[in-house]
């Protein structure tokens, strides 16, 4: 059996732009996905603390070490500058790779910067 486990979350993920006019999807500065083990293209659930909006995208890289994440397209009715996220990703895994998986989170300080990964 498969069952969809959490792949890798980044906590408290601080909005720094909104686009509403752009086609859609989650710009992330390329250090924290590649931190967070996320790639271009690839799906996102978003949990929006501020408000408790919930909404699924997917990446588009953004400049490393920028800080930006920005919501774009119709997407960005969901979330305004400051807000803060968390941004999930989910894998498909059988039983036994789950008793040795363990899933990458990083946690962000207000300026998307990693305070801590667990």
């Amino acid at each position: 059996m498969n069952r969809f486990m959490l792949k890798s979350k980044i906590h408290k993920a601080t909005v720094t732009n909104t686009s509403l006019e752009y086609e859609g999807s989650l710009t992330m500065d390329e250090n924290l996905m590649n931190e967070a083990n996320m790639i271009p293209y690839e799906q996102v659930h978003i949990y929006n603390i501020t408000n408790g909006e919930r909404f699924i995208t997917y990446l588009i890289k953004g400049p490393k070490n920028s800080g930006i994440i920005s919501v774009n397209g119709a997407a960005a009715h969901r979330a305004r500058v400051g807000d803060r996220l968390i941004i999930a990703t989910y894998v498909a895994m059988d039983d036994e790779a789950i008793d040795y998986f363990i899933p990458k989170i990083l946690v962000l300080n207000e300026h998307n910067k990693i305070k801590e990964i667990k």
